[in-house]
């Protein structure tokens, strides 16, 4: 009777709605839908509320990406909805409320790209530092030999760097910058007992007193354009910001500006405010380092995120506690 019970349990769909797609399917999309019946919304010639209300009475799961809006209107089509599994570690692209109000759970990436991510911020950071970009297209264009040696780059050991936004990765950028003999400070939107290192409530103050920006924070209401002209020209002329953050935590128009006028001295950027868009005045300057917002992104990672997305959704279904669910604070 127990095998009866359970190869009947079997036969019921797991309905997901994928919304985006999530970057997961591209390498791991035929595994996903051997587990789940996946209803990916982009493939359906219907537009994407018709397709969601065509499914909306058995949709108990969707899946998404961090650039898909999960809105109220999305979830008023949808009554059965308990779980919204997405990709991404913000949340800023989810109606926390609203899913807080209609009883939805929703489980992230927790710490699962910290390091990786950490890994970018430093990298630019050493790339603008010591011009390793730039010194390639210097070799590759053949410049060597007709306008000799390179110009000096800058060491990293010694720097001041701020840290704005002390969560998981914040704190995997400190350590590794700690390593290289860097002298770290922090802003956040609390200080945190836990932490040794100079907490600045002002992210203003902390600039003044700091040669490095690293924007770690998740994109609010309050860290929109968080970074603008006053914070920027506190860095300074020998000041340089990496961000590996949310494009808009930046006034992207006054770190332009303050790049072309000389006010900063470099930028490291994974992230940009209206992506895949980016200001073309940015793509001649040799102390500015560019990467296609793929901090998060490594084949390892990949694989861990396939395993906690389809544990995720396992979990769901067997009533079992999720591996990352956001916590309300």
């Amino acid at each position: 009777m127990a095998y009866t019970q359970q190869s009947q349990e079997d036969r019921v769909p797991k309905e997901v709605l994928v919304l985006g797609p999530p970057n997961v399917l591209k390498a791991y999309g035929k595994q996903l839908s051997e587990k789940f019946q996946l209803l990916n919304a982009w493939e359906s010639p219907m537009p994407t509320h018709q397709f969601i209300a065509t499914h909306a009475s058995s949709v108990q799961a969707i899946l998404c990406s961090g650039r898909t809006p999960i809105h109220a209107d999305v979830l008023s089509l949808l009554p059965s909805l308990g779980v919204i599994v997405t990709t991404s570690a913000g949340l800023n692209h989810i109606d926390l409320p609203e899913c807080h109000r209609r009883g939805i759970t929703i489980a992230n990436t927790g710490t699962l790209y910290s390091a990786d991510v950490a890994d970018i911020a430093v990298g630019l950071l050493i790339d603008v530092l010591r011009k390793i970009t730039a010194g390639d297209r210097y070799v590759r264009g053949g410049l060597w030999p007709i306008k000799g040696d390179y110009p000096l780059g800058s060491k990293l050991g010694g720097k001041r760097v701020g840290i704005v936004g002390l969560g998981n990765i914040g704190l995997e950028v400190a350590k590794r910058l700690e390593a290289f003999g860097c002298i770290i400070s922090y802003n956040s939107r609390k200080k945190k007992p836990s932490v040794a290192f100079p907490f600045y409530p002002c992210v203003c103050e902390l600039a003044a007193n700091c040669d490095i920006l690293v924007i770690c924070c998740a994109i609010t209401d309050q860290t929109h354009h968080m970074i603008n002209k006053e914070v920027l020209l506190a860095l300074g002329e020998e000041g340089i910001i990496v961000n590996i953050g949310r494009g808009a935590v930046i006034d992207e128009k006054e770190l332009v500006r303050c790049l072309v006028e000389g006010k900063i001295a470099g930028a490291g950027l994974d992230v940009f405010e209206n992506e895949p868009d980016v200001p073309k005045e940015l793509f001649a300057m040799d102390n500015v380092v560019l990467t296609p917002h793929r901090a998060v992104y490594t084949e390892e990672g990949y694989l861990d995120l396939y395993k906690l997305v389809l544990g995720n959704l396992e979990a769901f279904f067997s009533n079992e506690p999720l591996l990352f669910p956001v916590v309300d604070e």
